[in-house]
């Protein structure tokens, strides 16, 4: 079946998530039509492709574990110069994600794996881009706030062309459902396409 690159991750609903997609596009990141905009809660991990049954029980008995919490985002910050990336801060919620990943995570578990850099959650806004560009992203949307309420996460998989598509979303205390059936209110993690190309 071959090897598959999975992400586990947090929507920034509307119309948020839309707003800072539109962002970081323009402040020229070229990932910003490949990536929906998120909390990441497992990065970008290859596995192989047998194992996505089990990779998909584990996020549900993960997911069944969990309650919904609030998220709160509000101005930005940065990794550099240790990483080339510039976010909007999560000033509530962190402790919800950080528990989530770590059971995501987990050493017992099918996608178990070690960090590069401890975890810390945030929504990235500009990512290996001109300095002067982040300079930008940094400053621009220090005023940035947005608040709602997380009431599960998505797997995602990322294609041969780069973007990360939706494969199934997991809202907390019920397991493995689909889209259509998310509880009213819960932030939906939609489809992100490339931009159709000019003739």
């Amino acid at each position: 079946m071959g090897t598959v690159t999975l992400g586990v991750s947090i929507a920034v609903p509307e119309p948020y998530g839309s707003f800072l997609q539109k962002r970081r596009e323009g402040f020229g990141d070229p990932h910003a039509h490949g990536i929906p905009t998120h909390v990441t809660l497992l990065p970008p991990t290859e596995v192989d492709g047998s194992c996505l049954p089990t990779i998909e029980a584990h996020l549900a008995e993960v997911a069944a574990a969990g309650r919904s919490f609030p998220m709160r985002l509000s101005g930005t910050g940065t990794f550099r110069p240790l990483s080339p990336v510039v976010f909007v801060n999560v000033v509530e919620g962190s402790s919800a994600c950080a528990w989530l990943q770590k059971r995501i995570r987990d050493t017992s578990g099918p996608v178990a794996r070690e960090l590069q850099f401890p975890y810390h959650p945030h929504v990235t806004i500009a990512h290996g881009i001109a300095e002067e560009a982040m300079d930008r992203a940094f400053e621009e949307l220090a005023d940035f706030e947005a608040a709602w309420t997380v009431g599960g996460f998505a797997l995602y998989e990322q294609g041969a062309d780069g973007v990360w598509r939706l494969e199934r979303e997991y809202p907390f205390g019920h397991g493995e459902q689909d889209a259509a059936s998310m509880a009213p209110g819960v932030p939906h993690q939609g489809v992100v396409r490339p931009p159709a190309t000019s003739r």
